[in-house]
């Protein structure tokens, strides 16, 4: 009936797939800012005597970097289930996604590292 085991209702296989998915989208949403700080603290803190600061990785990256962790590994997830109908492998590959997005992350996105020079006209 319906390919579900016997003794298990849909409506509970719906919630764990559920929940599932919000907690990938959770572990996304904060793994990606965390890798991503490090990157970005020179441009909050400024560097020599605050020349280089760009505050804008605060509110224009830093939503869209949360953003992106959070719906990477849902989509995945949400994909990988509709095509699959297995959870494991579901969740396999959205943490996949999530790792190799973190990756791609910080290996593209590079805050601007602006010279102390620029800020005095040289």
């Amino acid at each position: 009936m319906g390919g579900y085991p016997a003794g298990r209702d849909l409506s509970t296989t719906s919630r764990t797939a559920g929940g599932a998915g919000c907690l990938l989208a959770v572990l996304g949403a904060a793994a990606a800012p965390l890798v991503w700080a490090p990157q970005a603290q020179l441009s909050i803190e400024g560097g020599f005597e605050g020349s280089a600061r760009d505050l804008s990785v605060l509110y224009v990256d830093l939503p869209l970097i949360a953003l992106g962790g959070a719906l990477l590994p849902l989509l995945a997830w949400a994909l990988t289930r509709r095509w699959t109908g297995r959870p494991w492998v579901a969740v396999l590959v959205a943490v996949t996604a999530l790792a190799l997005g973190i990756w791609g992350l910080t290996q593209w996105w590079t805050p601007r590292h602006g010279d102390p020079g620029d800020a005095l006209g040289i």
